[in-house]
């Protein structure tokens, strides 16, 4: 599926290594290639929001058309190797206030990083501060992929920050719904949201882990002797945080079914209480229904049953009424419908 394009023009901003390697230089499309010629060091460009002329340049580059075309439409996580390039695909928390997650699409050369992206990106610009750093330029000679296993572990970095608060909100989700002297109307929608937000997490850290996976494998010819021992550690970062994006899910999974289970038993409760009053109301009205007909029968002014209507006395007609409901009553018992 085509990715919607943004109203926000397409930018391209190149930062080479070197004593420049904290400044960064916004350049239009035509004016790229010459900028990396004259480039002395690693480079790396950042394009946002790309349109039909970024995707000229990176055919005219050399890139692979499946490739360029993936950075246009919403692709699958991946890595890949090309004859002249590496590709990879990978997906990154934007910067909206909700948590939501965008595609970023990574080329790798010889001397060359570019990343293409259709949004602000937190572990981009985080990156693009660790890029100005001694502790990269120092470390130039590794070449781009050092530069990637950079980027994606400023992408788990940013993931570690925001999980960092996941842990207590969870605890306070359960004690709420551990609390049966406080009612929280909105304690549903609360774990509602954080579900979505954990399986949100998940669409990034899942698929990150398994490209990381992937490429460190020794038939893919992705990662070099050199810089093995940073992926390794790239790799055991994104272990540790896959693990606790599950048990965080599986924590706010436990926590809602608790709520729902507990909902449906006070349910249930207030529905056999509810129950139980309608059964003692209709005993009583059973109870009153013959005593009710016995005396308007005989406290109406007419014979009764071909006698006159002092029949019986107050004492028979009383009687009449204990001898019918003490049936009843025992029919009941009988039944068991009162020890239900």
């Amino acid at each position: 599926m085509e990715v919607t394009k943004s109203r926000v023009m397409a930018t391209n901003t190149l930062r080479v290594s070197g004593d420049r390697a904290k400044h960064s230089e916004e350049l239009a499309i035509v004016d790229l290639s010459a900028a990396l010629e004259a480039a002395k060091g690693l480079a790396w460009i950042d394009m946002i929001n790309p349109e039909a002329d970024e995707r000229k340049w990176l055919l005219a580059q050399g890139y692979h058309e499946m490739a360029v075309e993936d950075c246009f439409k919403e692709p699958v996580p991946k890595a890949y190797v090309y004859d002249t390039h590496r590709f990879v695909v990978v997906r990154a928390r934007d910067a909206d206030k909700e948590i939501d997650t965008e595609f970023l699409c990574v080329f790798v050369t010889d001397n060359l990083l570019i990343t293409v992206r259709h949004s602000a990106m937190p572990s981009v610009k985080n990156f693009a501060k660790r890029f100005g750093s001694r502790k990269i330029q120092r470390r130039v000679e590794l070449g781009p992929e050092y530069l990637l296993y950079e980027m994606l572990d400023a992408i788990a970095d940013d993931w570690y920050r925001i999980l960092g608060g996941y842990s207590g909100r969870i605890d306070v989700l359960e004690d709420r719904v551990f609390d049966p002297n406080t009612k929280h109307p909105d304690l549903l929608q609360d774990l509602h949201e954080l579900k979505q937000d954990l399986r949100e997490i998940t669409k990034s850290v899942a698929p990150l882990h398994d490209v990381v996976s992937r490429m460190m494998r020794p038939d893919q010819d992705y990662i070099t002797e050199s810089c093995m021992i940073y992926w390794q550690d790239i790799f055991d970062v994104l272990t540790k945080l896959k693990n606790d994006v599950e048990n965080y899910n599986a924590g706010a999974a436990s926590t809602r079914d608790t709520y729902l289970s507990q909902s449906t038993m006070r349910l249930a409760e207030s529905q056999a209480e509810a129950n139980d009053v309608i059964r003692i109301l209709t005993i009583l009205a059973t109870l009153m229904f013959p005593i009710t007909a016995i005396a308007s029968i005989f406290g109406m002014n007419i014979e009764v049953f071909g006698a006159s209507t002092e029949m019986f006395g107050l004492e028979e007609i009383m009687g009449l009424m204990a001898l019918t409901s003490a049936f009843i009553l025992g029919f009941f018992v009988y039944k068991g419908w009162l020890t239900r």
